[in-house]
C-alpha cells in the first residue's frame, strides 16, 4: 500500500492507495459515526456501493444515488442532498462518503462543508481524474456562469483510493485523468513528465498506474500542505484551468471531461509560455501525445470572445484581468496578467494550430 500524509490548519489526514482497500472502509474510520451517509451515483453505485456496505455492517448507513455527469455538480441537487441528509437525521457527528469520481467528490464534500455548519466526510475516488480532486480540500459546485463558483476549503479526514475501480473507466475518463497527472508533472519533474509522455493510454498496467497516482498526488499533497488556501503556490495547480474551465462552460458541462479541457488548456498555456519566454517547453511532444491517445482537440471551434469572457470570471481573475499559470521551465510555474488584447491574440493563433491538425 502507498501512503501520504498531507498537514492541514484544522487536521492532518492520510491519502491510502491499494487494491481492493474499498471493502475495508471502517478500518480508516478514526472514530465513531452517528450515521454513515454515502453519496455516490448511478454508474458507480451498481459497481463498488454494495462492496463499501459490506465494510460498514456495523454501522447505521444510508445512501443516495444521484445522476452522473458534471450537470450534476448544481445547486438543485446540492440542496436535494441536504434535505436527504435532514430526512436521515444527520447530526454533527455524522459521516458522508464520497464514492466516485470528481463530480460526486466536490458535490459532496461541499454538502458535508455546509451540512450544521461543517461534518467530517472521507473520498473514496473512483476515476484517476479524482486523484487531483479528492487531494487538498477544494469542494464546490458549478454556476452557470463558470465552473467552480461557489465553494469552500474543507478537507477530508481521509482519502481511500481502491485502484481496482480504475479497471471498468470508459477511454475518456482514462483521458481526463491522465491530463491532471501530466499536469502534475509539468509543474514539478521532467522525468515523471518524460514517463508520461512515453505511455501509450491503452497500455496502463495496475502497477504503472498506482506508481503514476502516488507521484501526482505527492505533488498535489506537497503544494496544498505549503498553500492550503491558493493564496500563493496553489494556484501553479491551475496549470491549463483558466482556458478550461471556459471551454466547459461554453460547450455545456459534460459535453468533454474535464481533463480533456485541461489537456486543451495546457496545450494553450504551452502555446503562449513557448512564445513569451522563448523556451522550448514540450509543446510539440504534447500535441503528439494528445494527437496519439484521441484527445477531442477538434472541439475547440468555439467562439473566442465567449471563451475571453468566461476566462475573465475564473475565480483567479483580478478587475476581470486574465490570470494564467505559465511556465518559465518544466517544473517552474509562474502566474501571469494577460490583457485582452494580447489573450485574444494568442487565442487566434493557438486556434488556427489546431485546425490545421
Amino acid at each position: 500500500m502507498e501512503q501520504l500524509h498531507v498537514a492541514t490548519s484544522t487536521h492532518d489526514y492520510t491519502i491510502s492507495i491499494d487494491e481492493n482497500i474499498r471493502f475495508n472502509i471502517q478500518d480508516y474510520l478514526t472514530k465513531k459515526y452517528t450515521t454513515i451517509f454515502i453519496i455516490t451515483d448511478d454508474q458507480v453505485a451498481p459497481l463498488y456501493l454494495d462492496d463499501i456496505l459490506y465494510g460498514l455492517q456495523d454501522q447505521r448507513v444510508v445512501h443516495t444515488v444521484i445522476p452522473s455527469g458534471e450537470a450534476t455538480k448544481s445547486i438543485e441537487y446540492y440542496y436535494q442532498l441536504q434535505t436527504v441528509a435532514l430526512e436521515n437525521r444527520l447530526d454533527r457527528q455524522s459521516l458522508i462518503i464520497a464514492l466516485g469520481g470528481g463530480v460526486i467528490g466536490d458535490l459532496a464534500g461541499f454538502v458535508a462543508a455546509t451540512f450544521m455548519r461543517g461534518i467530517d466526510y472521507i473520498q473514496v475516488p473512483t476515476t484517476i481524474l479524482s486523484h487531483d480532486s479528492s487531494v487538498g480540500g477544494k469542494v464546490a459546485i458549478n454556476h452557470e456562469q463558470g465552473k467552480n463558483l461557489i465553494g469552500n476549503f474543507y478537507p477530508p479526514v481521509a482519502v481511500i483510493y481502491d485502484v481496482h475501480t480504475i479497471q471498468t473507466l470508459p477511454e475518456n475518463e482514462i483521458r481526463s485523468g491522465y491530463a491532471e497527472l501530466v499536469k502534475e508533472a509539468f509543474i514539478s519533474n521532467e522525468d515523471f513528465l518524460q514517463q508520461l509522455l512515453a505511455q501509450p493510454l491503452s497500455a496502463i498496467s495496475n502497477e504503472q498506474l498506482k506508481k503514476h497516482l502516488y507521484e501526482g498526488v505527492k505533488v498535489k499533497a506537497g503544494i496544498v500542505e505549503k498553500d492550503e488556501k491558493e493564496a500563493n503556490i496553489r494556484k501553479y495547480l491551475n496549470f491549463g484551468h483558466t482556458l478550461a474551465h471556459a471551454i466547459e462552460a461554453t460547450l455545456g458541462y459534460g459535453r468533454i471531461t474535464h481533463g480533456e479541457a485541461v489537456a486543451i488548456g495546457m496545450l494553450f498555456a504551452l502555446h503562449v509560455s513557448e512564445q513569451k519566454y522563448g523556451r522550448d517547453l514540450y509543446y510539440n511532444e504534447l500535441l503528439t501525445w494528445l494527437t496519439d491517445n484521441h484527445y477531442p482537440l477538434s472541439l475547440f471551434n468555439i467562439d473566442m470572445d465567449t471563451v475571453i469572457q468566461l476566462m475573465k470570471l475564473d475565480k483567479k481573475a483580478t478587475n476581470q484581468e486574465v490570470q494564467m499559470v505559465l511556465l518559465q521551465q518544466i517544473g517552474k510555474p509562474t502566474v501571469e496578467t494577460i490583457d485582452e488584447t494580447t489573450l485574444a491574440t494568442y487565442l487566434q493563433t493557438f486556434k488556427k494550430e489546431l485546425t490545421a491538425i
